[in-house]
């Protein structure tokens, strides 16, 4: 049975295997689940995390609500629920259809980098609370110089993941013009 109201007559997971060649849908649906799995102990909450592998599994990272909840079969509400999480933390967009009130989330491409910025952002609101931490402690004192040393640990991870990011930028830059080379 297809994705209400797509009219195909196929599925979400369907349409993604036809683009690409034959998939089992079994053993997508336990990479989702496995990946997610991976994604809560990370502390991910677990629908949100499915809802991203389900994303990530698609190859146009574009689905609706419906195909989502048929994918992963679960309710609406809790697709719902899921999606919101995910606009909120900026690794899902959602997307208007014209002539239709049905939205379609999309992952955006540089979700993976998208991801390491959050973490990084996070990383220097710590700092900043840390940085509170050790003029409240002290700096001579052992729990200030603790602190203090997490502060530099963390502004060290900072800086490292801004330099990361920008090699990564960098290569896929370059990768993008060996392509379009070969492409001539």
């Amino acid at each position: 049975m297809g994705a209400p109201g797509s009219g195909t007559g196929e599925s979400a997971g369907d349409r993604t295997a036809a683009a690409s060649g034959p998939r089992d849908p079994v053993a997508v649906r336990s990479f989702i689940e496995g990946f997610t799995s991976l994604l809560t102990q990370a502390g991910f909450p677990r629908t949100p995390a499915r809802i991203f592998v389900a994303l990530l599994t698609s190859d146009s990272s574009r689905l609706t609500a419906a195909e989502l909840a048929e994918l992963l079969d679960t309710s609406p509400a809790s697709v719902s629920g899921g999606v919101r999480y995910l606009i909120q933390v900026g690794l899902v967009t959602a997307e208007g259809e014209p002539g239709s009130r049905r939205q379609h989330y999309r992952m955006p491409t540089d979700v993976w980098d998208e991801i390491v910025r959050l973490r990084n952002r996070q990383f220097a609101r710590w700092v900043t609370e840390l940085r509170e931490g050790v003029s409240a402690l002290g700096a001579d004192s052992p729990a200030g110089s603790r602190m203090a040393e997490t502060v530099r640990y963390f502004d060290f991870l900072s800086a490292e993941m801004s330099g990361l990011l920008a090699r990564w930028q960098e290569l896929g830059a370059g990768a993008d013009s060996a392509a379009s080379g070969r492409d001539r």
